[in-house]
């Protein structure tokens, strides 16, 4: 039976390395391309994490799978808005934490990455919320999240030529980098002082251009954006679609509870 494990596993692993290997460039669109030094951020409205929480709960996604759909809406409506087509996917790369439970709190990183096709040709706020969370369930089972952790442990150790040529290969496959880090969901204070909306944005590596930084805190929940000026001149109309992503979908729930129940009704509504 062990043995049996083992050629399984290597098999997988086999799989994952050549999934990786094989992935084609992203699609080409004004988000992806060559990158410059001149960076521009812009940050969201902070939203109500139990909100989030409760409309995850009726449509049956987690909070990051609604909180990266709204992402791919927002970048669907910027494309959009700037003339071009909204009919492709865009690969995003999403760090995934690898830590075991007694590993918590120790130093150095410890995240593998995959590579998530955003649903940007979707039009339906919904079906392209049920594109991202099938998508990411795929991956999270997987074991992409585990290969890369190995593969970046070891790209670590290369020299810095090597580690140069890795980047570059791995920046032509993906469009934007999308983190959820999830905060204290108390207030904190610092010498007295509330401490009112901490902000981060995502390391950039290479040619990607657009870095999408989620965080949560005090049971409040917003988008940070960092872009490349030479790509994304202007993240503040992406993060200002953002809210309007969620509360497309919160206003869905409340609106159409019934369709929501019904997969008949709610296969017509989608289709409708």
């Amino acid at each position: 039976t062990k043995a049996m494990d083992y050629l399984k596993t290597s098999r997988d692993v086999t799989a994952e390395l050549y999934t990786i290997a094989t992935l084609s460039d992203d699609a080409d669109t004004r988000l992806r391309g060559e990158t410059g030094c001149t960076k521009r951020v812009a940050w969201s409205e902070q939203i109500p994490l139990p909100d989030v929480k409760a409309v995850g709960r009726v449509l049956g996604c987690s909070v990051n799978d609604l909180l990266i759909a709204a992402t791919a809406g927002a970048f669907r409506h910027y494309l959009l808005e700037k003339g071009d087509e909204a009919d492709v996917d865009i690969r995003a790369l999403v760090p995934v934490n690898m830590r075991a439970p007694d590993d918590k709190g120790a130093l150095g990183n410890r995240f593998g990455l995959v590579a998530l096709d955003l649903p940007l040709n979707i039009e339906h706020p919904l079906q392209r919320l049920y594109a991202v969370r099938d998508r990411m369930q795929a991956l999270k089972s997987s074991l992409q999240p585990a290969v890369v952790l190995n593969l970046l442990e070891v790209m670590g150790m290369a020299p810095k030529a090597v580690q140069q040529q890795a980047i570059d290969i791995l920046s032509a496959k993906a469009s934007a980098v999308i983190t959820n880090v999830p905060g204290p969901q108390q207030t904190l204070y610092l010498a007295g002082a509330k401490l009112r909306q901490p902000l981060f944005w995502v390391p950039q590596a290479g040619d990607i251009a657009v870095g999408v930084s989620i965080l949560s805190y005090d049971n409040k929940v917003q988008v940070g954006l960092i872009t490349d000026k030479k790509r994304v001149p202007d993240p503040d109309l992406i993060v200002e679609r953002f809210a309007v992503e969620f509360e497309q979908l919160l206003l869905l729930v409340l609106m159409e509870p019934d369709l929501l129940c019904d997969p008949a009704m709610l296969d017509q509504l989608l289709h409708g």
